[in-house]
């Protein structure tokens, strides 16, 4: 067995990071008109440099940015896609317990990936300090599915898109382009974070889907069409993951379910290199759906550490659940991650950043004791 040389790596993190002080303190003094945008940037690229050199000096061969410079995982990209605009309905998104802040996103024209959007340079400021460190710099930005899944046909103008054909043809363009465009930028290492797969096995999130007028029957195969299309052209050296995420707001959770509704399409029919999956409670189901995973290439990274609670699990209970998934994919093909970011949201999971770098210093050690050093 082999550490992997290139993404996902036997270690490997999901994105977020849990926001240091400085930067939740400028950005309240940015809300109360006490400093401008470009402190606050100033503030957040210090912040970013040292989280990246933290990231390679615990071993990890990989940094992200922490998702610093974002208050959401998904709406900061989203909302600056041509034709899309954050908007505040009346109430926010309900997780097991607590709602987020009201804000959405919605479709109000016809969709593109603008040349100039924002997270190309977030992208090209990360990449210069991991180079420095010697590190991989990650990417993660929301799949498409996401712009699709959580508000349906009502989030997405009739008057632009009178049949949704022409919406996902145009979303999946839009995909292309950006991957194209990160690609220019210098990203080898790109994630689609997703948390529509994980509701596509929730009863429940079905159940509201149809409920808001929606048919969440044949979502998979158009979901499937859409992603294929936007990662089809990507070069040989680039390496696209997606994360399926159960929901990750402030340590609570949105959907449960195993994977088994949806293993076959997304494991087997979507042409991803690598596949971030949940695996750190019971609402993940067993390994059993991973026997989709076709021999080869892919690879199944499995978040049997939880970024939810401080807590460290013990190497000896992740060597066990890493040899049970090794039943139905090869050693060779899984790698070891937390579960989801440390921080979908600015607000944060509720655990301290000493135990944030605990959990992944141990992914680390666990893949030198599982792969070699």
């Amino acid at each position: 067995m082999t550490q992997r040389t290139k993404p996902p790596f036997r270690a490997d993190e999901v994105g977020s990071l849990l926001r240091p002080q400085k930067i939740k303190e400028a950005r309240a003094k940015l809300e109360k008109g006490e400093i401008t945008a470009a402190n606050l940037r100033e503030i957040e690229d210090m912040e970013i440099e040292k989280v990246v050199h933290k990231q390679s000096a615990i071993g990890l061969k990989l940094a992200t940015d922490g998702e610093f410079r974002r208050s959401w995982w998904h709406f900061d990209f989203l909302s600056h896609l041509t034709g899309c605009e954050l908007y505040h309905p009346d109430t926010g998104i309900q997780f097991a317990g607590v709602q987020t802040r009201n804000d959405s996103i919605r479709v109000v024209g016809k969709l593109d990936f603008p040349d100039d959007h924002p997270m190309l340079d977030h992208f090209r400021f990360l990449k210069k300090h991991a180079d420095i460190a010697h590190v991989t710099p990650k990417m993660t930005i929301p799949s498409p599915a996401v712009l699709h899944f959580r508000g349906g046909r009502k989030a997405i103008s009739s008057e632009v898109y009178p049949d949704l054909d022409g919406f996902f043809q145009d979303l999946a363009k839009t995909y292309r382009k950006a991957v194209k465009a990160f690609y220019e930028a210098g990203c080898r290492y790109l994630q689609f974070d997703d948390t529509v797969w994980a509701y596509l096995c929730s009863q429940d999130e079905l159940q509201k889907a149809r409920a808001r007028g929606d048919n969440p029957d044949n979502l998979q195969q158009i979901y499937a069409r859409v992603i294929n299309y936007a990662i089809a052209d990507r070069p040989a050296d680039m390496v696209i993951t997606t994360h399926v995420c159960r929901g990750n707001f402030r340590s609570t959770w949105i959907s449960s379910g195993g994977y088994e509704p949806v293993a076959e399409t997304l494991l087997g029919g979507i042409n991803y290199d690598g596949y971030f999956l949940e695996y750190d409670s019971e609402r993940a189901g067993g390994f059993e759906p991973l026997r989709f995973l076709p021999k080869g290439n892919k690879v199944v990274v499995v978040g049997v550490i939880t970024s939810k609670f401080g807590e460290l699990e013990s190497k000896d209970a992740i060597m066990r659940r890493l040899e049970e998934a090794s039943k139905f994919v090869p050693l060779e093909q899984l790698a070891l991650s937390p579960q989801c970011g440390f921080a979908s949201t600015e607000e944060g999971n509720i655990l301290s950043e000493q135990e944030q770098w605990d959990k992944l210093r141990l992914a680390v050690e666990v893949s030198w004791d599982v792969w070699g050093k």
